[in-house]
């Protein structure tokens, strides 16, 4: 008994293939958009990684430079006044091992 006429599933896998298709180009699309947010994103996230790494760079060399700088005088005020050096050495380690006695 072969009947042409199509059964219940074909039939309803036939109207829901519409539906189907149409869900999936939606998911297709909110995906599409995603990954598009999603790209935007990673991109301004590089550009502000790479801006803070020069930033930082810079500002790092500008800290290098002061702390050389004022290295360099207080070479210079030692030379200049070896005596009020000595007192401050001496001073100093008065103080270091008044702290280290009261442990």
């Amino acid at each position: 008994m072969a009947t042409s006429q199509p059964t219940l599933a074909q039939s309803n896998s036939s109207l829901n293939a519409p539906v189907t298709e149409r869900a999936s180009q939606a998911a297709h699309h909110a995906v599409d958009n995603v990954a598009t947010k999603a790209s935007a994103a990673e991109d301004t996230l590089r550009k502000t990684a790479a801006e803070s790494a020069e930033a930082i760079a810079q500002k790092q060399e500008a800290i290098k430079q002061q702390l050389q700088s004022s290295y360099s005088k207080t070479r210079e005020l030692a030379a200049q006044n070896p005596l009020a050096t000595a007192g401050i050495a001496f001073a100093a380690g008065v103080l270091f091992t008044a702290l280290l006695r009261r442990r």
